[in-house]
């Protein structure tokens, strides 16, 4: 009689971030608190202090374009990858490796130069803007001062 062996696929959303500064350290911290499964990489290992102390994922130090370094983070297996450095060349440089040479379902980078959104678009791949959410913002504060309580963190999108 054969004995087959089976394992069940962790069915936690696998998340890869690229970029430990307040923003990656943030999102990381909030979704391995979440429960998410989350490895995060960054070329300084001084900036996973960031991390919260109920951190639970994996870090690793390096570059984030490096395929073996990649690999090795476990980017073949995840749902999705958001690159948060602050370096937009590298976040699309992330982003397009994540999108075309690994199939990542979802994959996010920030982007600080707007302009540069419609490279990802092409490719499928989501973006954030800082400098269009608060402009954004702005905008409808401007337009409507009595709007929501921003004391309260309301703030309108």
């Amino acid at each position: 009689m054969k004995t087959i062996l089976s394992f069940k696929k962790d069915s936690k959303p696998q998340t890869l971030i690229i970029g430990c500064g307040r923003l990656g350290a943030n999102l990381a911290s909030r979704l391995s608190d979440a429960g998410d499964n989350v490895t995060i990489i960054n070329d300084n290992a001084d900036d996973f202090r960031k991390l919260s102390p109920s951190f639970g994922g994996l870090t690793f130090e390096g570059d984030g374009t490096n395929f073996e370094l990649l690999t090795a983070a476990g980017i073949r297996n995840c749902n999705r990858v958001v690159a948060v450095t602050n370096d937009d060349t590298t976040n699309l440089m992330v982003a397009q490796i994540a999108r075309k040479k690994f199939d990542v379902r979802q994959v996010i980078a920030r982007i600080n130069d707007p302009e540069r959104g419609a490279v990802c678009e092409e490719m499928a791949i989501q973006t954030i803007c800082p400098f269009d959410l608060a402009s954004q913002a702005l905008m409808a504060m401007i337009k409507d001062p009595a709007g929501p309580d921003s004391s309260k963190g309301e703030l309108p999108l």
